[in-house]
């Protein structure tokens, strides 16, 4: 290559950089900080401070059930390609969504979609998901919007043989981050992770209405103000896959979450041992994550924290009064659920992101927080909420996890899981509803 191409491709890239240099865009690569696996990408970018990014973690290596898979995506080596930068501000989110079309919402010929589908996930925890739910309504908050959503949603349903929820029925609502209908700029990458959330409450709480709160960008004022507008919009339990390093004036955003009568979940992240805010703010259930299996045991299943499950003593906010461990203040997580893409669970989505699209398989505590979420409404105690205290009244409603760590801590239980509490999976895993 001659020295004038280089020189023109790296001035092309330096104008690429500079078009959003004032707008909040990521100069990261996707995976960066997130725990290395050549099988796995991130949907979401480093996300500049003020900033979240969502912890949706797509498998790489499975088609799933749909010719627009991941095939031909990634090179036979398994090296990751680099997800494009997309912008948090005041400019154009890149890539563009491309939607596939519209497909109609019927179930994918030649079988059933990789990934664990709402039945496994209902066996695993025991999840009276047939009988309970009505009346209950299940908020997840995003950035951006999915154009695509409500199709995607009914595709998913479809598949599985769940009840429509669509606007018409009056089981799904999409606003924008103040409760309105004119919605924001799209964004590929995001919508990943809304269909994430969106086929996770499905698989838990087939009969909970679903309220999609998309927020004008990924700044923590507009996500906040997407969390208290579930909120004043009625949500029972409101789920929120997203987060940042913490950082030393986190505590003057709490007040977004402190939410009494609703049940706050927040995804722990993705990036192993460390905490991550909103988590450890003190009025959410921080949500870490296990990998899931199947076993020959008289449960049939197995699990162990996932090696990405974000956890630890938090930096800045105080102990709460429910929680009772060695570390002087906040500790995360408080429960989990699967997060490990490697025991991931099949997710719908038409709008095209990076040549990805279909059938998909996912992990990360993006899973783990919506399904958590799914389980209060089935209990149907969110109006008694007071923060995330309720599981440490009925710890021995849950499946302990005891194998498994998340990082290096001298051994310590804020990154090894083992009997009672520990950092990764928190309290447990849902044994039915009994916790919440």
């Amino acid at each position: 290559m001659s020295k004038k191409l280089l020189w023109l491709l790296g001035l092309a890239g330096a104008f690429a950089m500079a078009a959003c240099s004032n707008s909040g865009t990521s100069s990261l690569p996707a995976t960066s900080g997130m725990v290395p696996q050549s099988n796995v990408a991130a949907s979401c970018g480093q996300a500049p401070q003020g900033f979240a990014r969502c912890f949706a973690l797509m498998r790489t290596d499975i088609g799933g059930g749909s010719p627009n898979g991941y095939h031909g995506l990634y090179p036979s080596s398994g090296t990751l390609v680099p997800m494009a930068k997309g912008c948090h501000r005041n400019c154009t989110p890149a890539p563009s969504p491309s939607p596939t079309g519209a497909p109609s919402p019927t179930p994918t010929p030649g079988g059933a979609p990789s990934g664990y589908g709402p039945a496994d996930l209902q066996a695993a925890y025991g999840l009276p998901s047939t009988t309970a739910g009505s009346g209950q309504t299940v908020a997840i908050v995003d950035a951006y919007d999915d154009p695509t959503a409500e199709n995607d949603l009914g595709v998913y349903r479809a598949q599985y043989g769940l009840p429509a929820c669509t606007t018409a029925n009056g089981c799904f609502k999409k606003v924008n981050e103040n409760g309105g209908s004119t919605l924001p700029a799209a964004n590929a990458s995001w919508s990943q992770e809304i269909s994430l959330d969106l086929d996770m409450v499905s698989a838990a709480c087939p009969n909970c209405h679903i309220l999609l709160v998309e927020a004008n960008s990924a700044s923590l004022d507009d996500l906040g103000t997407g969390a208290t507008t579930a909120a004043n919009l009625g949500a029972n339990a409101i789920s929120n896959s997203y987060g940042t390093a913490e950082f030393s004036t986190q505590n003057t955003y709490d007040h977004y979450y402190n939410l009494p009568g609703h049940a706050v979940t927040v995804s722990t992240g993705d990036s192993g041992y460390g905490v991550q805010w909103p988590a450890s703010s003190p009025y959410v259930t921080a949500v870490g994550g296990t990998s899931l299996k199947r076993a020959a045991n008289s449960r049939g299943w197995t699990e162990s924290a996932w090696s990405g499950a974000g956890a630890g003593c938090s930096a800045y906010e105080a102990k709460p009064s429910w929680q009772t461990d060695s570390c002087a203040k906040r500790t995360v997580a408080d429960v989990s659920a699967v997060a490990d893409p490697n025991t991931g669970v099949a997710v719908y989505d038409s709008t095209s992101y990076r040549g990805a699209s279909g059938w998909l398989v996912f992990g990360g505590t993006s899973a783990s927080s919506p399904l958590i979420a799914s389980v209060y409404a089935l209990a149907g105690n969110g109006t008694s909420m007071s923060n995330g205290s309720y599981p440490y009244s009925h710890v021995g409603s849950l499946f302990d996890v005891t194998s498994g760590s998340d990082g290096s801590c001298g051994g310590s239980y804020l990154c090894t899981a083992g009997t009672g509490y520990d950092g990764p999976t928190g309290l447990g895993t849902p044994n039915g509803t009994s916790a919440f």
